[in-house]
């Protein structure tokens, strides 16, 4: 057991032996099934709770309220699951989202099922109908009359782990499934439903104890060996994926020891830093044409993936990116190797990436020349003189972003789904692990504008969410960060469309379609909620803007009034369409 679970054990013997205490020394006041679910909460680690109230939920609320976990009101339960997603990655720790019955557990499901695919650590915590008001139309009645199970109240597909608690002699067993879920490699989603009468019933047993010892996947040596000599055989790529953010370290080791070129999926940014001589460029959706030309010119004999599950957006299942002799690929989800190359060759490693990396390691010593490459020119950052009479280029506002919050501070960089993440993925550049955050596999609108709130919250620092207009009037949370003074700056590419959808229609042959949106005044909005804001309508502006909202203590919008002229670098997006058939051609 490492050092952190060994103090979490320790201080969840004292927070057991204060609930046994507080339950027996007031015979007068109960301890209450709430209170006790609370308690659990706070013994796993939890240290925010985001959610939004409801009648159903009160007594549970109250708890919550009483606790240590800091608990967040927000405006809309997707937002809180969004925020929770991005502060369980801020701060490792696992989050708490709290629903009342009804719409709020369904507004909070497309954050949830974010969730789940992030691979985050969440804990939706909601109310359901006590038993003798069901089947007779309570208010937002939750109950099966009303809502289906399966998928919502029963293990699955959106939850890892769900259920209904029916009595307080169930929460031994929920607490250590819980326990187990949490400390699993990978994500864990789980809800747990609570009924309005169970809440405020009396705890009638003592709480289990909770062993929050975590495992970690590993592999055997002989798998080890066999994968070092296939990757001695000649030349060998790194492809690394978010999987493989904990392992930046040993892997940068390795590719220098080895001389191995080094591309990176979307989600895997900065992990190696990319202005590294041998890193050749990100894949996928707005990455860079150099991979391709590497994968042409020097056509590697193995590609090492490290913690990506190579779908679509990282890539596009692009028969250009299958090395001579295939794959060795290594994730802690045995299921992920060979899905999305089923027909190459692939040796497939079920490993924690960190703890598989350093074990390689001992096999490469030292500098061995393995696998030199020629210099492969990507993009490279240059400075992008502003014009005068124009209104702001992507371009050159992603210049000027680079240059004042990518390389002058150490604020935490997420970009929305859409244009937003094509600008950002294609031009910024880092050159440091776990500062940049997309969301590309269930890819929602509204989850960074949200989720930067609870990234800034956890992570006890400054976070920029770089977003598109259409998501910033879909579901921010400014006013929850006004509340809570979280220091969260929303860049807005507000050209007064989804333009992603009406430039991809057209790409399609699909030039009738009507994309725009009324455009906004979101300084207004977030003045008018109680943030600051500044709005740009010149590239001359955009530097002292940024710099303002770098400033800035409290939440901040800058309004960037961008060319919708400007074609993203997504055409690789449009073209996997027209292969699967969305076309008009």
């Amino acid at each position: 057991m490492d050092a952190k679970s060994e103090d979490i054990k320790a201080d969840t013997n004292t927070k057991l032996d204060s609930t046994e205490q507080q339950s027996h020394s007031k015979p007068s006041r109960p301890f209450l099934v709430a209170e006790a679910v609370v308690k659990i909460l706070e013994n796993l680690g939890v240290e925010y709770a985001f959610g939004v109230s409801g009648g159903a939920i009160a007594p549970l609320w109250a708890a919550l309220h009483q606790s240590s976990i800091q608990m967040l009101h927000f405006r809309h339960e997707a937002g809180a699951a969004f925020a929770a997603t991005e502060a369980y990655f801020a701060s490792d720790r696992p989050v708490v989202v709290f629903t009342t019955t009804g719409p709020g557990i369904t507004n909070a499901l497309t954050g949830l099922l974010a969730a789940r695919w992030e691979g985050a650590k969440v804990i939706l915590v909601s109310a359901s109908t006590s038993a003798p008001q069901r089947g007779r139309w309570a208010i937002q009645e939750t109950s099966t009359y009303t809502m289906p199970s399966a998928g919502i109240f029963t293990s699955g597909s959106v939850f890892n782990y769900a259920t209904t608690l029916e009595s307080s002699n169930e929460l031994p067993e929920i607490s250590q499934r819980l326990a187990l879920g949490l400390a699993q490699p990978g994500g864990f989603v789980a809800h747990l439903s609570i009924p309005t009468n169970i809440q405020t019933s009396s705890l009638n047993i003592s709480l289990p104890q909770v062993n929050l010892s975590h495992g970690v996947v590993t592999v055997t040596q002989e798998t080890i060996a066999q994968c070092a000599q296939l990757l001695s055989e000649g030349s060998f790529a790194i492809w690394l994926g978010f999987g493989a953010r904990n392992a930046a370290k040993e892997i940068r080791q390795l590719a220098e020891r080895t001389g191995a070129a080094v591309m990176c999926s979307p989600r895997g940014k900065g992990i190696f830093p990319e202005n590294h001589p041998q890193f050749v460029g990100v894949t996928g959706f707005g990455g860079h044409e150099s991979v391709l030309r590497y994968m042409h010119e020097e056509r590697p004999r193995r590609v090492l993936v490290l913690g990506t599950r190579l779908g679509e957006f990282t890539s596009f299942w692009n028969p250009s990116m299958i090395p001579c002799q295939g794959f060795v690929h290594v994730d802690i989800d045995p299921q992920v190797p060979g899905t999305a190359y089923p027909a190459a060759k692939t040796f497939a490693i079920q490993s924690d990436v960190g703890v598989f990396v350093k074990a390689l390691l001992k096999y490469f010593p030292h500098t061995s020349g393995i696998s030199k490459i020629q210099s492969v020119p990507i993009l490279k950052g240059h400075l992008i003189k502003p014009h005068t009479n124009s209104l702001v280029r992507p371009e050159f506002l992603m210049n000027v972003i680079q240059q004042v919050i990518v390389d002058g501070s150490n604020a935490l960089v997420m970009a929305e789904s859409g244009n937003s993440f094509a600008w950002v993925i294609h031009l910024l550049q880092f050159s440091t692990p776990n500062r940049y955050r997309i969301s590309n596999g269930f890819g929602s609108m509204g989850h960074f504008v949200t989720g930067v709130v609870g990234a800034a919250l956890a992570g006890n620092t400054k976070a920029v969410a770089i977003v598109g207009d259409g998501a910033m009037l879909m579901n921010s949370e400014v006013n929850t960060a006004v509340k809570y003074q979280v220091p969260a700056v929303w860049i807005v590419l507000n050209d007064g469309r989804y333009n992603i959808c009406q430039q991809g229609m057209a790409y399609l042959g699909f030039n009738d379609a009507d994309g725009s949106i009324p455009q906004a005044d979101f300084v207004k909005i977030a003045q008018g909620m109680g943030a600051e804001g500044i709005r740009v309508e010149s590239e001359s502006d955009v530097q002292a803007a940024l710099e303002k909202a770098i400033a800035a203590k409290g939440p901040f919008v800058v309004d960037v009034i961008i060319d919708p002229n400007q074609i993203p670098p997504s055409e690789s997006r449009n073209q996997s369409l027209i292969l699967q058939g969305a076309t008009n051609y």
